[in-house]
């Protein structure tokens, strides 16, 4: 096996951390999952990272302490994260909000399905998308990632 994927989870429910660890460890891909709870340690771990950043953030927006819309703003404006490919993890489908992180800059946006098979599929593709597209934002036609 070739690439090794570095991934950051920003995310603070523990059961939507546990069943992504799960999805991962099921797929056919090297990977290394760093997590964590909250925007304030999300915000922390990337300055802290140097030139070791993740290939790729799924992000959470409805965190606490700083959420995920003010992160990926925060994300897109600091210069050696402006090509990170964060990508949207969100339980809701809201087409304003879609539209507004689609804007500020995210990859893809996924809304958490809560069937295990469906999550394993759509991580997959984001992951291997991402990489085929060589990081940039996905079309808008194609922003919403479908498991």
């Amino acid at each position: 096996m070739g690439v090794k994927y570095n991934l950051l989870l920003a995310d603070d429910d523990e059961d939507d951390f546990a069943f992504f660890k799960d999805a991962l460890d099921d797929l056919p891909l090297s990977v290394t999952l760093t997590t964590v709870s909250d925007g304030v340690q999300l915000m922390r771990a990337l300055a802290e990272a140097g030139d070791n950043l993740p290939d790729i953030l799924f992000l959470d927006l409805n965190m606490p302490r700083k959420s995920g819309f003010d992160c990926l703003t925060e994300i897109k404006q600091v210069k050696k994260l402006q090509q990170l490919p964060v990508i949207i993890f969100s339980t809701s489908l809201d087409m304003n909000v879609v539209d507004m992180v689609y804007e500020r800059g995210a990859t893809f946006y996924i809304r958490k399905p809560g069937d295990f098979s469906k999550l394993k599929k759509v991580i997959f593709n984001a992951i291997t998308f991402t990489f085929q597209n060589n990081f940039r934002q996905a079309p808008r036609d194609n922003f919403i990632l479908q498991p």
